[in-house]
């Protein structure tokens, strides 16, 4: 490799690490503990320890779908130069780091995908519009999707004819449920992932039965963990929700960092496996993590509604399902959206969700804002850029 080639290896690397740490610091570092630290089942310090530590993890595991898709696939008939790259890195970092230090949750994947499709654009690549349907479905159902199942969960648990210890484990299994079909790098073939499911069994009647089988194996230890005591057995579901969304959030978030990148090495004669990059992508969000996110977590958690443990499980779980479905499709989702969403849906189904209509107004505007803002500017950016060299 020559002096310039490193060089820009050097300088895109830069870019992509600080979008990581900008990530870890806001959305993937922020969002996922915020319900239980709303719920006073965490303090806000040890939520953004977890969530760094889940998140790297996540990263590694989960992280190759979302990268191939952000690296790939937003752009038809070009693959982004390294100075794209730079151009759309640094302007999603930027934008990005401003909403952390402003307290305004910056949708991180709308400002990706934006300054993505704008830097590709600007080289002469066509819209890859079939993607883009994708996409936009995604996004504009999870609010809805996520909302509403919040709001009826919280409602469930809410309701005297049904005990929360019942209710409570029927969840549980759910998410055992949904768990068990997860996919994991570390249990398919070579770059291929594969679920539990999958790997016990093969063929539907097998995988559904090992599903129902986790699921009801879970829904049992969440049943004997509430018998001795209903709130700390929520408090340690709650935990684990958090949790499981801050894995996700890494899978899911990890690509919008590391996507870029992708063109850089099919171009240059350097091989990295793709697993040690999304391992070094996940070192990114968990700096940021340890080192910023807390503000975010506080905003999340205490400005738009402060949530009890009910409530938050009722937050959490839509968040996980939402957040792994995405993964799988390979579409890069917000976690902002995802969880304010939900925890708009939880509050309301108390009647006082506490959320402030201003700070939605505002939130709402700095998403749309960050996807056009960082197409325009990366665009403009790289065509500028060209003319010079």
């Amino acid at each position: 490799m020559d002096a310039a080639t490193a060089a820009t290896f050097l300088a895109a690397g830069g870019a992509s690490l600080f979008m990581a740490w900008a990530i870890g610091a806001g959305s993937s570092g922020s969002t996922p503990f915020a319900p239980a630290v709303g719920a006073n089942a965490i303090s806000v310090m040890r939520a953004g320890f977890f969530v760094g530590i889940l998140g790297l993890l996540g990263a590694t595991l989960q992280g190759a779908n979302v990268t191939e898709a952000v690296g790939r696939d937003l752009v038809v008939g070009t693959t982004l130069s390294p100075v794209a790259a730079i151009v759309a890195l640094s302007i999603a970092a930027g934008l990005v780091a401003f909403g952390v230090f402003t307290g305004y949750p910056i949708a991180t994947a709308f400002t990706v995908t934006g300054a993505v499709v704008g830097a590709g654009l600007a080289m002469g690549g066509a819209p890859a519009w079939e993607k883009y349907y994708e996409i936009l479905a995604v996004w504009t159902l999870t609010p809805f999707v996520g909302g509403g199942v919040a709001y009826g969960t919280a409602k469930l648990l809410r309701r005297e004819s049904v005990p929360e210890a019942v209710a409570t484990p029927v969840l549980a299994g759910l998410v055992g449920a949904i768990l068990a079909n997860v996919e994991f790098v570390l249990l398919g073939p070579p770059d291929v992932a594969e679920s539990v499911a999958g790997t016990v069994a093969s063929g539907t009647p097998g995988r559904l039965a090992i599903t129902l089988l986790l699921a009801a194996v879970v829904a049992g230890v969440m049943a004997l963990d509430m018998r001795s005591d209903v709130a700390t057995g929520q408090r340690h579901f709650l935990l684990v929700l958090g949790g499981l969304v801050a894995f996700s959030a890494g899978g899911s978030q990890v690509g919008l960092a590391l996507g870029p990148l992708l063109p850089l090495f099919d171009t240059a004669d350097v091989s990295v496996p793709l697993v040690a990059l999304l391992f070094g992508g996940g070192l990114g969000l968990l700096a940021g993590s340890w080192t910023a996110a807390p503000r975010m977590i506080k905003a999340i958690a205490q400005d738009y509604s402060s949530l009890g443990p009910r409530r938050s499980i009722a937050a959490l779980i839509p968040s996980f399902a939402i957040a792994q479905t995405a993964i799988l499709l390979g579409v890069p989702i917000s976690f902002n959206e995802i969880i304010v969403s939900a925890v708009i849906g939880a509050g309301a189904a108390a009647g006082t969700g506490g959320v402030s209509g201003s700070k939605m107004g505002y939130t709402v505007l700095a998403w749309i804002g960050s996807l056009l803002g960082a197409g325009v500017l990366s665009f403009g950016l790289y065509t500028g850029l060209g003319g010079v060299l």
